[in-house]
């Protein structure tokens, strides 16, 4: 299995963990348990004991370190055997595998590659979450198929006409696009522009624009390995490069980390934020709640694609103009694992594009 190993890739949103609690997951073909001790921080180790290779996650925690469920042993944070019921010495090859973890912007941050490399600094920005100015949630859904088709379809919006259109589509987004693209040796940006356009469903639902038609824009920034952030929002249309700093506009923030499970299975992370009636929680469920609708319509999508793949049926695929950013995002990440496995690539850094007037 191929995956993209010098990284940091999200593994739990953080409420998914409890205190004294843990999860066993499977990230990047690598059985991982993630777990909270008594002091709160969490952690990862592998989910195997080295006795007899029963899943960790199965045991219980104490105090900082893992009971296994099966003889009893004990490990601690990082991974060191410190106690073997009825046996006073301990090998010194009891031991498994620790992660790097961090915790940040709401979701447990795991280094999968080398640990000498696991630099924290390199966990994307994602402080939307945080942030007093924004208010949102996020959530995982598990998706039966490979990653790139979620990457894809993040990079490639002309699909919300024709699978959201009682969400957040309509044929605005592919009838009266603007399009264009800047693309890095390591990231993408896809612009598009909807001018004088009528408001999707969601946008009537949930803005307090008083307009019957908008300018609408949406803005894509991918960085590998599969990190996806999307601005867009929606304003009265006709205003100029001045006005538009101070115009009344709703700015909503789709925020994406998609994380391998398998070469078939993914973990999709993702959280939806806006920065307008911040006093009013009941309209931030309710963008959620949309947005979510929309994404469990794009996840039966992926995996639908997902069984004609896996049927092996060699055919060439064509692509159109809104495939561009998409293409070039899968090409990125086909060029680094090529780089990987010619000499073990380390992680890179964006290109540092500008990404809209609140990126």
């Amino acid at each position: 299995m191929a995956f993209l190993r010098n990284y940091w890739y999200v593994a739990a949103t953080a409420d998914e963990i409890p205190a004294m609690g843990m999860l066993g997951r499977r990230i990047c073909g690598e059985s991982v348990v993630l777990f909270r001790g008594e002091d709160g921080r969490a952690r990862a180790l592998e989910d195997r004991c080295c006795h007899r290779r029963y899943p960790l996650s199965k045991g219980s925690v104490e105090g900082c370190s893992i009971r296994c469920g099966y003889h009893g042993m004990v490990f601690n944070a990082e991974g060191q055997c410190t106690e073997i019921p009825g046996q006073p010495t301990i090998p010194k090859q009891a031991y498994v595998k620790r992660y790097q973890v961090i915790e940040r912007h709401r979701w447990i941050w795991i280094w999968i590659g080398d640990e000498e490399n696991a630099d924290p600094t390199n966990i994307p920005d994602y402080h939307w979450f945080d942030d007093p100015q924004w208010r949102g949630k996020s959530t995982r859904f598990h998706v039966r198929a490979n990653f790139k088709l979620i990457v894809e379809n993040l990079l490639d919006l002309s699909h919300l006409a024709f699978v959201h259109t009682s969400t957040i589509g309509n044929r605005a987004v592919v009838d009266s696009a603007t399009v264009s693209f800047d693309r890095g040796d390591n990231e993408v940006r896809v612009n598009r522009w909807m001018r004088n356009v009528p408001p999707p469903p969601s946008y009537r639902r949930a803005s307090v624009l008083p307009f019957e038609r908008v300018d609408r824009w949406q803005i894509i920034h991918f960085m590998p390995p599969a990190f996806c952030r999307l601005y867009v929002g929606a304003m009265k249309p006709g205003m100029t490069e001045d006005e538009v700093i101070s115009a009344e506009k709703m700015e909503w923030l789709n925020l994406n980390a998609v994380t391998p499970e398998t070469e078939t299975t993914t973990h999709y992370f993702w959280g939806q934020v806006h920065n307008h009636d911040l006093d009013k929680p009941e309209l931030t469920e309710l963008i959620f709640k949309e947005v979510e609708k929309a994404f469990l319509e794009d996840r039966d999508v992926f995996e639908e694609q997902q069984k004609a793949i896996s049927e092996g049926i060699n055919r060439t695929e064509v692509n159109t103009f809104a495939d561009v950013g998409a293409l070039h995002a899968v090409r990125i990440i086909d060029r680094l694992l090529r780089e990987q496995d010619t000499a073990m690539g380390q992680s890179i850094t964006p290109d540092q594009l500008s990404y809209g007037p609140h990126w």
